[in-house]
């Protein structure tokens, strides 16, 4: 396989500029100025390799949800066969799992410019969606008896504690936050079999 082209590599280095710029000053905020800045670049070689702003927020969305959607396979296929669902809870409250801060600081700003973007909120919604169901059939696997509605609290409440979690990780540490998150997600799941 050849090397890639002068073309591709920087649209590569404009993504990850732009990702950086929209992880600061959120998806409005991040003007091609500043990107063309992140990047080190004349603000013309942006519509040169990449395109114009649309183009580049549709990049980075689709880069933001293939990489949910691997991460989502790779985590589900990483499961035991046995206890799987306290097994995706450990992995979901280790700070090794943990989302980078640029990752967390993309999706906030990629879900708060939302509300103005109906596509961005299709599709986010669908981001969404796959994490719950991952959360929901293990569930319903490792509970089979329980009653629908308790494996609907169960994974609202993870989902709501571990999204929790994650925001707070641009602040640095916060002792015994992911600890007592994972505490309180393995409480829930618990309930699941009483």
């Amino acid at each position: 396989m050849g090397r890639p082209s002068v073309k591709e590599e920087r649209a590569e280095l404009i993504l990850n500029a732009f990702e950086a710029c929209v992880a600061k000053f959120g998806v409005e905020g991040a003007t091609l100025q500043k990107t063309a800045d992140e990047a080190g670049l004349a603000r013309a070689l942006l519509r040169h390799h990449v395109g114009n702003r649309e183009v580049l927020l549709n990049a980075l969305v689709d880069r933001f949800m293939e990489r949910s959607r691997a991460n989502l396979v790779s985590l589900a296929g990483g499961l035991p066969s046995d206890d799987r669902l306290r097994a995706l809870i450990d992995i979901l409250f280790d700070p090794q799992f943990a989302a980078s801060n640029t990752d967390v600081l993309v999706a906030e700003a990629l879900i708060a410019a939302s509300q103005t973007r109906v596509d961005l909120k299709d599709r986010l919604t669908q981001w969404y969606q796959g994490f719950e169901d991952l959360i929901s059939s293990e569930a319903k696997r490792a509970a089979p008896n329980a009653h629908e509605e308790q494996i609907n609290i169960f994974t609202t409440g993870v989902i709501g504690i571990y999204f929790n979690a994650d925001s707070f990780g641009p602040l640095g540490a916060i002792p015994k936050l992911r600890e007592r998150s994972h505490l309180a997600a393995t409480a829930l799941m618990d309930l699941l079999f009483k």
